[in-house]
């Protein structure tokens, strides 16, 4: 039994088509900003609305449709939920054992301000996890931090959501720009490029951005300073980087470098007053994090030993973003280096890749190709296996005994039993929506703007990035039709493929994935629809910059276009 997607299965009309594909997008947004429901319940209806409207709008087999879900599900909870599940055990191992209370004071050493906290944790050391991991960490593991230090747990999840912003694009080692380049064909340098002559503008931007959200923008102006430190030393690096060394490293050299140079300048610069929340003293953190003693300062020794974790987690996930190295971790490699080959070995052991019963080659496409589908099970090759060995590695340098190790394992397992469930739902939500032909024909009414396509060219990576919750699957959806529309009227393809995966980091913070992985970092799961409702404007607000600049881009301001 085969599936042919048809992008006119209502009616015989494209318009009528997507309009009721889009009824599961609106259902989500009305269940979550509306009717606020718990994010589990939102997720598991809008899977089902999906699935009703696959077999009786678009004619999908019942049995395609469903197992298109199990498609999903399975990826939702590997590697997806695997990164978020080991990231916050990771977490509560510090708090634990009471090293987190160094770390926070380590943090208030160098600035006891909240906004410039931010800027530090939010933006600069989530980019860098952006960079080095992608997918949940970044989120997970910033969010966790600010919420130790005292932040409201809904702020630290909304600001960790719109900082990572900036590197999206470029994250998990230029996974998003490398995808482009199969469907479309243009090298990923190029686009590489293009990117790294947007994303910028918006770099620049953000660290401001989240201050005035946080603190008011009287208060972002008397730590403009820093903000200018932060975000000309991490825009000006991603140009650079992006345009000069490839789409891998942005991210990574960015981070670095503005984590570097902004601590730095608070050696020498301090505002005239430190910005607390009003009611900090009476929140009391979700995790239950320990005051720290600040009158009796911590030795670089102890500092050292309380930052370990993510050092160490820092280290093994840039070696596990190494292409070489995940090939190998994931029995791919086909080199001759000995120890990659044996490594190779072991990843076969733990790599199980069997096709979806039933889906597999069953669905065609609207270009009439056969489309494969498959569980990508890459255990040792899955960034979450990454984390969990630096917290293998963790529990002998705290010196935790394997009975607490495993305690707080199983906690971690017990609070994000729900937040797993959303986000298996939600991406199953989004691979039926791709299998039966919903995702296309929202795309291709978007295409048909004509000449107001360059403003619609970024929404298109924005929907992509809300439907899928990655930049890299947004760009392998909607790269080629970009590329198609694009040359149809007389717009750069370039300009186009590049402003679908510029326009889809503004997509993530609202993504139903991210706010899962967000709420279950800060432990409110249960509050997605808080956290949507944070994070929903914003993004429309920055989704419309980019497409503001892909419209000039694509004009007055061809010039940019490499």
């Amino acid at each position: 039994m085969t599936f042919v997607q048809d992008v006119t299965a209502v009616g015989g009309n494209l318009g009528l088509t997507a309009l009721v594909a889009v009824i599961p997008i609106l259902y989500f947004f009305w269940a979550l900003a509306i009717k606020r429901m718990k994010g589990y319940i939102a997720g598991l209806t809008t899977l089902l609305i999906a699935l009703i409207l696959a077999v009786a709008a678009f004619g999908m087999p019942a049995q395609l449709a469903v197992m298109s879900a199990t498609h999903g599900a399975v990826y939702g909870i590997i590697p997806i939920g695997w990164i978020i599940i080991s990231s916050v055990f990771l977490y509560k191992l510090t708090v634990k054992t009471g090293q987190f209370d160094i770390i926070r004071n380590s943090i208030i050493s160098i600035t006891e301000d909240r906004r410039l906290q931010a800027l530090l944790v939010a933006f600069s050391f989530g980019a860098f996890l952006e960079g080095a991991a992608g997918f949940g960490a970044p989120v997970a593991i910033s969010a966790a931090l600010l919420v130790g230090l005292g932040f409201n747990p809904l702020y630290a999840a909304g600001l960790c959501l719109i900082a990572n912003t900036a590197p999206v694009a470029f994250g998990a080692i230029g996974a998003p720009i490398l995808a482009l380049e199969g469907p479309t064909g243009i090298p990923a340098i190029e686009i590489s490029k293009m990117v790294g002559r947007q994303l910028p503008f918006l770099s620049i931007f953000i660290p401001f951005y989240l201050i005035v959200i946080m603190a008011g923008f009287k208060k972002a102006l008397e730590v403009m300073p820093a903000i200018l430190v932060t975000g000309i030393t991490f825009s000006l690096t991603q140009f650079l980087s992006s345009n000069y060394l490839g789409p891998e490293l942005p991210d990574i050299l960015s981070a670095l470098v503005s984590i570097l140079v902004l601590g730095i300048f608070l050696k020498f610069w301090k505002p005239k007053t430190i910005f607390r929340f009003s009611a900090e003293k009476e929140l009391a953190s979700t995790l239950a994090v320990n005051e720290p003693d600040e009158d009796q300062p911590h030795t670089d020794k102890q500092i050292l030993k309380a930052w370990s974790p993510f050092f160490i987690l820092t280290a093994i996930i840039s070696i596990w973003g190494i292409p070489v190295v995940k090939q190998a971790l994931t029995g791919h490699y086909e080199g001759s280096n000995l120890f990659l080959t044996g490594l190779n070995s072991i990843g076969q052991v733990f790599t199980f890749i069997p096709n979806v019963p039933l889906l597999n080659n069953k669905v065609i496409n609207v270009a009439g190709d056969a489309v494969p589908a498959f569980y990508k099970l890459e255990f040792l090759g899955a960034a979450g296996t990454a984390v969990l060995i630096a917290a293998i590695i963790t529990k002998f340098i705290f010196q935790i005994s394997w009975k607490d190790w495993l305690l707080t394992f199983a906690e971690t397992l017990s609070e994000l039993k729900f937040p797993i469930i959303t986000i298996a739902s939600v991406v199953g939500y989004a691979y039926v929506t791709n299998a039966s032909g919903m995702s296309t024909a929202m795309g291709m009414i978007l295409a048909k703007t004509g000449v107001l396509f360059p403003f619609f060219s970024p929404i298109l990576g924005w929907l992509g990035v809300f439907i899928t919750g990655s930049d890299t699957s947004s760009n392998l959806l909607f790269g080629n039709m970009q590329q198609v529309t694009a040359n149809s009227i007389g717009m750069d393809p370039v300009l186009a493929v590049s402003a679908n995966s510029s326009g889809g980091v503004t997509g993530k913070m609202i993504s139903p994935q991210s706010i899962a992985v967000a709420c279950a970092a800060v432990g409110l799961a249960g509050k997605e629809s808080d956290l949507f409702r944070f994070t929903i404007k914003h993004s429309i607000f920055l989704v419309i910059l980019i497409g503001i600049m892909t419209f000039l881009q694509n004009g007055v301001l061809s010039w940019m276009i490499p």
